[in-house]
């Protein structure tokens, strides 16, 4: 799958959070791996062919992250947001900002990832079979759970409770890592490559790229080598998906039921992709944020 921008008002800047939220650069120095980008690396206005607007981050080499933390009541939880653009660029608001305001609105700390676009990483295409997709996404989503856990308590947060969200390609980023975690794709660099980098719950939306690398549509990609020790999944997807189909989702269910990890699944008619959480006709996008909640108090992480 490829999203390509589309340019409403070409800017020249990087993107940068709202007022009073600060992204930081989560390597102390250049990236591990680090690839050069096609050019700089800029944030524009874009809309997708059904008129979905959307801030579009790209050419990302050096991947920050920004915590949003509760104004309220604090249950301790804290998710890093992976917004999703096909692995070619990041959107920032309708499946990152949005996101993160709607987690804050729950008590949990939310952290948003800017991870580095476009491809991910190079050559995976000829090593997918024994190197994950999009590896350099991989080695950001490590690294960031570990400094989660690094600063839990100056962040107050529980980091037995630190779980991640991903739209469309971060979909496939939540499943990376959640099958990724007992080494680092990355030599270690300072204490936080020392915290775990399992995530303690992953929640998948309308996620791609999981049948890729197979003969068969409804066969679960061989790099992500599901066991019993992924943790607990939830996936929300719509049937009338044209962009990543219905089958991504299903396979990564049924790899999940097979393996004997706690997955729920929920499997709408209508809705298709990229809808976030933003109202629509359809019940989706203002149902599953209500689903997730209560999921989230079925496996502990927060009191129902």
């Amino acid at each position: 799958m490829v999203i390509m921008c589309i340019s409403l008002k070409a800017q020249t800047n990087i993107w940068q959070p709202s007022a009073g939220h600060t992204q930081n650069a989560i390597w102390p120095g250049a990236a591990p791996d680090t690839q050069p980008a096609p050019g700089l690396e800029y944030v524009t206005n874009a809309t997708t062919a059904s008129g979905i607007k959307w801030v579009c981050a790209g050419n990302v080499v050096q991947p920050t992250m920004t915590v949003y933390s509760p104004e309220g009541t604090n249950t301790g939880v804290a998710v890093i947001v992976f917004p999703g653009g096909g692995y070619w660029n990041l959107t920032m608001d309708l499946e990152g900002t949005e996101i993160c305001n709607w987690l804050n609105s729950k008590g949990i700390t939310a952290v948003l990832l800017k991870y580095r676009v476009p491809n991910s990483g190079p050559h995976w295409e000829l090593h997918h079979h024994v190197e994950p997709k999009a590896p350099l996404a991989l080695e950001d989503a490590q690294r960031t759970i570990g400094l989660v856990r690094l600063h839990a308590a100056e962040w107050h947060i529980d980091p037995h409770k630190v779980g991640v969200i991903g739209f469309s390609a971060g979909g496939h980023l939540v499943a990376n890592v959640s099958t990724h975690f007992s080494k680092r794709a990355y030599p270690p660099v300072d204490a936080a490559d020392k915290e775990s980098c399992r995530p303690d719950f992953g929640m998948a939306i309308y996620p791609g790229h999981m049948t890729e690398n197979t003969t068969n549509e409804f066969d679960l990609n061989p790099t992500i080598p599901v066991t019993r020790k992924t943790p607990p999944q939830f996936i929300v997807q719509a049937e009338d998906d044209h962009v990543d189909g219905v089958e991504q989702a299903l396979v990564y269910y049924i790899g999940l039921k097979n393996a004997g990890v706690p997955a729920e699944m929920h499997l709408y008619a209508q809705g298709g992709h990229a809808f976030g959480l933003r109202p629509s006709k359809y019940p989706v996008a203002t149902e599953w944020p209500q689903l997730a909640e209560k999921w989230l108090g079925t496996i502990g992480m927060i009191l129902e």
